[in-house]
């Protein structure tokens, strides 16, 4: 649920009103900025797996993502993330062939194409109102255990990101210890709790025959800790270590940014890039970076849902900018947001913090910015990225009758088993179809206006929700 504004002082509402009402936090500037980190877990692990494997330049790619970011913030008003296509970066490094840079942004390229033609078509808005809700949690829900399952592996286990695969137990000690991982968990959940809501408690809970309430108390304290930006500390935290693991990386640091080059991409690397790695991301970033980032949007905030034709134009447009210069494909991710949230974004000013972070960087260091994040701490990284999990798997807590719960249930099962969102997305389709045709009722005796409604609802194809503003904001723009 979305929160209110937060009271500033007289001097930051003057400052707040120049901006563009996308950019103005909707609870505190510190709050905003911890929720930018909030998905770090994801971007850093696979950016610099990227680096090192396929000779992604980090220094370009941080240019753009923070490009993305910042119109991002500006378009849509909320912390909407931008994170590296998944598949196609596990493609990329995973298999015994890995492949090259040309061949990746032809990837991205080809999904990006995809994505652009069904948004700006209305293909994917179609799409998104007739999906059955259920299978929509469904993939919400394996993706937020994916995402926590991988986090525990980085908190228990070395990592090796080059060969994707983990090594022995972590130690106790050391910079990159279980205790440090453990000490950050802490943190957060005596900070952050749940990632409850105390605001509109606070108001209802006032003072009672001149003195304050036992719950008023409670719920001012837990506020107090809720307002400590525990993302951003905890981030910063493990770029203090990344110096004192080895202080020799600050010798490979240079001033500058990357050159920029357009990449030369031939037809063979069309056709591997398109085959290997574009094929499996494709329904990924359907299902995942616009189908469930709306859904989810419309859960955490009514009054600003993305749009899908939005979601998915932009996916297009970024990576038809970006990956013809080298930068990693990217997309918008349920998980990044719900992350993002989670540490207290509220906003697109989130998210336009985390871009001008990122420019900064890529500006100043480029590609040799690579050397200081070889060394963060990784199980620091999968706190950051267990709690992002988390909070998007519990947006199938809505889901409370039994037979949806089945089908969500056996469609995370699927998707999680096979590894494959589309996989999982198809079974759960099917499931429920079959659990509507199992109660349609058919009988001759109906009449007829009531048998073309029984026949609608057996099959249940009915939209997942009345039309919202994005949705008539769409028909206007397709008109």
């Amino acid at each position: 649920m979305e929160e209110p504004a937060s009271d500033h002082s007289p001097l930051a509402n003057r400052w707040f009103r120049r901006l563009p009402a996308t950019l103005i936090p909707k609870t505190s500037v510190l709050a905003e900025i911890s929720g930018a980190v909030g998905d770090l877990g994801t971007y850093i692990p696979i950016v610099l797996t990227l680096t090192l494997v396929s000779h992604l330049d980090l220094g370009t790619t941080l240019i753009f993502t923070a490009l993305y970011n910042i119109v991002t913030g500006l378009l849509f008003g909320i912390p909407m993330p931008v994170q590296p296509m998944k598949s196609i970066a596990a493609v990329a490094v995973a298999e015994s062939t890995h492949l090259t840079l040309p061949q990746i942004a032809a990837a991205g390229l080809s999904t990006a194409a995809v994505l652009l033609i069904l948004g700006a078509t209305g293909l994917m808005s179609v799409l998104y109102r007739y999906l059955p809700l259920p299978v929509v949690r469904g993939i919400q829900l394996s993706q937020g255990l994916s995402f926590a399952f991988t986090a525990i592996k980085y908190i228990r286990f070395n990592q090796d990101f080059v060969t994707s695969k983990s090594g022995g137990s972590r130690s106790w000690l050391g910079f990159d210890g279980l205790l440090i991982a453990l000490i950050s968990c802490l943190f957060l959940i005596l900070t952050t709790g749940a990632g409850e809501s105390y605001n509109e408690e606070l108001s209802s809970s006032g003072q009672h025959n001149g003195s304050e309430s036992r719950s008023g108390r409670r719920v001012r304290r837990l506020r107090i800790l809720s307002l400590i930006p525990a993302a951003l500390i905890v981030f910063l935290f493990g770029l203090l270590i990344c110096f004192l693991r080895d202080l020799s990386v600050l010798k490979y640091l240079k001033f500058g940014p990357s050159k920029l080059h357009i990449l030369r991409i031939t037809w063979e690397d069309w056709k591997i890039g398109f085959v290997r790695a574009a094929i499996p991301q494709i329904p990924l970033s359907i299902l995942n970076s616009v189908i469930a980032v709306c859904k989810l949007s419309a859960d955490l905030f009514p009054e600003r849902e993305a749009s899908a034709m939005t979601v998915s134009v932009s996916v297009g447009i970024m990576n038809f900018v970006g990956c013809w210069f080298g930068a990693m494909p990217v997309c918008h991710g349920a998980g990044g947001l719900a992350g993002q949230y989670r540490f207290g974004g509220r906003s697109g000013a989130s998210v336009v913090f985390l871009g001008i972070g990122k420019l900064v960087l890529g500006l100043a260091f480029g590609n040799s910015f690579a050397q200081v994040l070889n060394q963060f701490p990784i199980g620091v990284l999968g706190v950051l990225l267990l709690f992002a999990g988390i909070e998007l798997a519990m947006a199938s807590k809505d889901i409370n009758s039994k037979e949806e719960s089945f089908v969500m249930l056996v469609c995370a099962a699927v998707s999680l088993t096979g590894s494959s969102a589309a996989l999982g997305f198809g079974v759960g389709i099917v499931l429920f179809l079959l659990l509507k045709l199992r109660e349609c009722d058919c009988s001759s005796s109906s009449s007829s206006s009531s048998s073309s409604s029984s026949s609608s609802s057996c099959f249940g194809f009915q939209k997942m929700k009345p039309k919202s503003n994005a949705e008539e904001e769409e028909t206007h723009l397709l008109a």
